[in-house]
């Protein structure tokens, strides 16, 4: 999966208008955002049912984890080696 859940207070959520639930939120685009944090329980349920990575963090990782994403996908790709 390409999104990652932001962790927090209650207050932080919603600040963030409940958007630090992501996972839930490319998954139920329509559902309101202040349903996200019920869902998400049983979405983590699935989530280790099927052995998949529910990756949720502090604000200043996943802030990290994004620009390192992005800045390692803005390089060129590496040459292959030819042989003969």
């Amino acid at each position: 999966m390409g999104s990652a859940n932001i962790s927090g207070s209650k207050a932080m959520h919603f600040m963030t208008g409940n958007l630090s639930h992501q996972i839930e939120h490319h998954l139920f685009p329509d559902l309101p955002s202040n349903r996200y944090a019920e869902v998400a329980v049983k979405v983590r349920a699935l989530f280790e049912k099927y052995e998949l990575e529910y990756v949720t963090g502090p604000l200043p990782k996943q802030v990290f984890s994004a620009w390192h994403k992005v800045f390692r996908l803005s390089l060129p790709n590496k040459k292959p080696k030819v042989t003969m």
